[in-house]
């Protein structure tokens, strides 16, 4: 008796085993989104250029052309029909809360766009169909990092969303209208980080 169940046992593991082997090998998860720029690398510092070190001293940021970085992503997941471009300093504090300062926010970027050039223009409607909100100092597009010499790097993440859908919003929504409408149709997410203190 005790023979007889051990057979079938073994007979059953070698079965298991079998059907395993035959099974093909799991994939491992294709990778998200990625977010790049030849300005600089990920981590690494952001040029002067590209900040509000190249403002002239005195001369306030909304009187000075903000330079962005040209920027590209690649990995762009099936079904995606736009996307969001977000810049925040999350090593600021806004109004003693947990608010990030926010830099840059464009969205509805046609799902057949992969790159932003250097310098996009500081202007809500662009010709694409993009639209750029208003930022932390009330300007659409753009604005350069400005963390002071006296302090720490601050880290300014740059961030690319792939949406399934367009957003119905305008050039007067805020922040938090477009992370309310992207919630439940963000298929991807590619994150490069850019450092910056006043030399």
């Amino acid at each position: 008796m005790n023979r007889s169940i051990a057979s079938v046992l073994a007979i059953a593991a070698m079965l298991f085993t079998a059907s395993l082997a035959a099974q093909p090998a799991p994939q491992p998860p294709k990778p998200g989104l990625i977010l790049t720029t030849t300005a600089f690398e990920d981590g690494g510092i952001i040029p002067n250029k590209y900040t509000g070190a190249a403002n002239p001293p005195g001369v306030p940021p909304w009187l000075t052309p903000q330079i962005s970085p040209p920027l590209s992503w690649s990995k762009v997941p099936e079904g995606t029909v736009s996307f969001v471009l977000t810049m925040h300093d999350p090593d600021e504090t806004m109004n003693h809360t947990t608010k990030e300062v926010l830099h840059w926010l464009m969205f509805n970027i046609p799902a057949t766009v992969r790159e932003l050039p250097e310098a996009v223009p500081q202007q809500a409607q662009r010709t694409d169909g993009s639209i750029q909100i208003k930022n932390v100092i009330k300007m659409p597009g753009y604005l350069g990092p400005g963390a002071s010499a006296d302090g720490p790097y601050h880290h300014y993440t740059l961030e690319v969303f792939a949406l399934d859908t367009k957003l119905t919003l305008g050039p007067d929504a805020t922040e938090a209208d477009v992370d309310s409408a992207m919630q439940g149709h963000v298929l991807a997410k590619g994150v490069l980080i850019g450092r910056f203190r006043r030399p």
